[in-house]
């Protein structure tokens, strides 16, 4: 017999029925009801255990989207998706001490009295930019669109940019958009391939607030290209007296040929160096440190902004500031700390060692109903970062036996802790670049855990 709209259950009796669930109560019980609505307003009724089955489901779903650690497989060291640059040992250690406790965010401990904000990490900020000053927003959109708001004030409106630079940033944020909120007007010069120094200069009038250079840090323009250097840029941004701003996006602060040879990214103390006056660029991405939008160059322009009112509106709170302190103490300390900083570590990986912890977690997986071998991998920076640059890698190849591919993927990404790879040919592999040494038994265990 078809059960009817009678004998749909109460809230109470499911969640009875439901037991232990890791959830807040009332997250449950707004689920069940969300459910029960459903049911309702639809034309097939479960039986009870068709009702239980359908609202655990729900549950679950909703469990998964709770922010929680993964392991990324995928190579990609920057991950947007996957939470960007994780935090190092003293970063979280620093975050433990400042968040269980008061401090001192804007407390003068030696004059005791009300003090300034973050004014030891802008000190150390400006160090290690090479600039005259530096200061933090909560991230590198809010830092431009700051810096636009507070020179683009009519009738000094329009922004001087080059066409090859109108790039989308990600998440399908758009430079001319960014422009538009801010209030600015956009002056486009050039083409996309070519812009002169000849441009710029017949583009700047009694209206034009600044000229803005975007670093194209998320593609790469070859072939029949031109641009001036920033220093003719410099020049002419002087000699008209235009203010000269340009945004980083990734922010390196070590020289990438370092680590990805022969490719370059362009810091901030290199790029303040050559005659921008202000820079802009992402504490989460190349820094490696916590989320946040970081402005370096002239104190003339620096002081202006932080007493721009749209500034407090985009201030960081104590443990973003708290974080990124720690993680610019570590640049400054010299490079035995720098393997502090996780990104770093996971660039000077050796393939020779990852090729060890690939043949020990083979070893570690045999008896499963699984093809395992140990494949190479390209993995990439990630974030918008160093488009071109592949950087050679170990991976962990998996083809199931009687077992789909995308249902291994997905009993993995279902996992706790769920575990993020790629699919190759008939091969799920999991580049161990992204996987820390420390998670290699966390990740034999999913593996098992997901054949079982």
């Amino acid at each position: 017999m078809k059960p009817s709209l009678r004998s749909i259950p109460a809230v109470e009796k499911l969640l009875q029925e439901l037991g232990s669930v890791d959830l807040p109560r009332a997250a449950i019980v707004a689920v069940v009801r969300r459910e029960l609505d459903a049911l309702r307003s639809g034309k097939n009724i479960p039986d009870f255990d068709g009702v239980i089955s359908q609202i655990r489901t729900a549950l679950d779903d909703m469990r998964r989207t709770r922010i929680q650690p993964l392991l990324n497989g995928t190579g990609i060291i920057v991950h947007t998706n996957l939470g960007r640059a994780p935090l190092g040992t003293a970063v979280m250690e620093t975050l433990h001490k400042i968040g269980a406790n008061y401090n001192n965010l804007e407390y003068d401990i030696a004059a005791g009295k009300r003090g300034v904000r973050a004014g030891y990490l802008e000190h150390n900020l400006a160090l290690l930019c090479e600039a005259e000053a530096a200061t933090v927003v909560n991230n590198n959109a809010a830092a431009l669109i700051l810096i636009l708001r507070h020179f683009c004030v009519a009738p000094r409106s329009e922004v001087v940019i080059s066409r090859g630079e109108l790039v989308q940033i990600g998440g399908e944020f758009r430079i001319p958009e960014i422009l538009e909120v801010s209030g600015a007007r956009l002056r486009e010069i050039g083409t996309t391939n070519k812009t002169s120094i000849s441009d710029y200069e017949r583009a700047i009038n009694r209206q034009t607030a600044l000229i803005l250079k975007v670093h194209r840090s998320n593609f790469f323009m070859d072939g029949f290209v031109e641009e001036p250097s920033i220093e003719e840029i410099s020049r002419l941004a002087q000699k008209k007296k235009v203010p000269f701003v340009e945004d980083l996006g990734s922010g390196a602060i070590l020289n990438t040929e370092d680590f990805i040879p022969p490719d370059h990214e362009p810091t901030p103390a290199e790029v303040v160096r050559r005659g921008v006056e202000l820079v802009c660029f992402s504490g989460d991405k190349l820094l490696g440190g916590p989320q946040a939008g970081i402005i370096a160059g002239e104190r003339r322009w620096i002081v202006a902004l932080k007493k721009d009112p749209f500034f407090r509106a985009l201030r960081c709170d104590k443990l973003i500031l708290s974080a990124l302190q720690t993680t610019v103490d570590s640049y400054l300390r010299g490079s035995e700390i720098r393997p502090e900083v996780p990104i770093l570590a996971m660039l000077r990986y050796s393939n020779d060692d990852l090729r060890v912890r690939a043949d020990r977690l083979a070893g570690g997986l045999v008896g499963l109903p699984l093809k395992i071998s140990v494949g190479t991998g390209k993995a990439q920076v990630g974030g918008g970062t160093l488009p071109r640059a592949v950087i050679p890698s170990v991976t962990l190849d998996l083809a199931p036996e009687g077992l789909a591919l995308p249902e291994l993927a997905k009993r993995l990404r279902e996992g706790i802790p769920p575990v993020i790879g790629y699919t190759s040919g008939n091969q799920l592999k999991i580049d161990l670049r992204t996987i820390f040494p420390c998670q290699d038994e966390e990740l034999m265990l999913a593996i098992r855990a997901a054949m079982s």
